[in-house]
């Protein structure tokens, strides 16, 4: 049986430093949204051991071997189910990586996902976050992709009710920017100053009204002004999509994405016609999933 997925990514609706534990990994508050902007994966069994992989669409700079997320995942689940055969995957790229979107780490959930569905039983849903969370703390997240109140270093997930669909637009500068890059600035930054009071949470903006909230503050991100400097032209495209007339501009995960806000997907669409034609730039207009979105399962290849 071969099974086809998809695997969403997500922006960061906000997202706070916490602190930082004693093994170097930081703590964080974040309201992770799905998007309609999504990988695919087909999953078939093989007799034969072992991970046949194969890599296609926009991947460049995407390991297209073993060290990818998704091989990996596949490789662990086989190994916790104890299946002496292996499996083939094949996986379509359309996030663009890095982006801070969890494009790697959607994919590994989908292998998940995927394999959990071809092998009934076989591994049960504890030990399947235990796989995820040791490929990567975003991973668990999208074992079930819905708006949800992520904290701790990824692994505290909360689902959020009640939350429409939001049309964004989606600009991802062209630019390489990686994560350890990121919170290496960002602690460089914290540690040469005295600590700034902490802003609200994102779960006490979200108790607000949702017409008396301040939807700038909402979408904060602590690891922007570090990726700016990394990176000026995130500074610039801000300023440019915020010139667009959205109501409020963010940064998802550690960049470079950034995303825009608007009221319906034909103002996202005159804003992306509206931006200036820069080297590299690739802009998408997207939809968050509503709360109500159940996750995408798997379905028959070529449904």
């Amino acid at each position: 049986m071969e099974l086809e997925l998809l695997a969403p990514g997500k922006v960061n609706f906000g997202l706070r430093i916490l602190g930082r534990r004693a093994d170097g990994y930081h703590r964080l508050e974040s309201l992770f949204l799905p998007i309609d902007l999504a990988d695919t994966l087909r999953l078939a069994l093989r007799d034969e051991p072992g991970i046949a992989f194969a890599l296609a669409g926009d991947c460049a700079g995407v390991p297209a071997d073993a060290r990818n997320l998704a091989a990996r995942a596949a490789e662990a689940f086989l190994a916790a189910a104890g299946h002496p055969g292996g499996v083939a995957l094949e996986l379509v790229k359309r996030l663009p990586a890095p982006g801070g979107l969890g494009g790697g780490s959607s994919d590994a959930a989908a292998v998940l996902r995927g394999l959990a569905a071809l092998l009934p039983g076989r591994v049960p849903p504890e030990r399947l976050h235990a796989l995820a969370l040791a490929l990567g703390a975003d991973v668990p997240f999208f074992l079930e992709p819905r708006p949800a109140l992520v904290g701790g270093i990824g692994d505290e997930i909360e689902p959020v009710p009640g939350l429409p669909s939001l049309p964004l637009l989606l600009a991802h500068p062209g630019v390489p920017l990686a994560t350890r890059d990121v919170y290496a600035a960002y602690d460089a930054r914290v540690d040469s100053l005295t600590p700034a009071e902490p802003g609200p949470s994102i779960r006490a903006l979200l108790a607000v009204p949702a017409e008396a909230r301040a939807l700038p503050s909402l979408v904060g991100n602590d690891l922007e002004p570090a990726a700016a400097r990394l990176r000026p032209v995130l500074a610039e495209l801000r300023k440019e999509i915020e010139a667009t007339g959205a109501s409020a501009v963010g940064m998802s995960g550690s960049g470079p994405a950034l995303f825009g806000v608007f009221d319906d997907e034909r103002a996202a669409g005159e804003a992306r016609r509206r931006l200036r034609r820069r080297a590299g730039l690739r802009t998408w207009v997207v939809a968050t999933a509503p709360s109500e979105t159940a996750a995408p399962g798997p379905v028959p290849a070529g449904a």
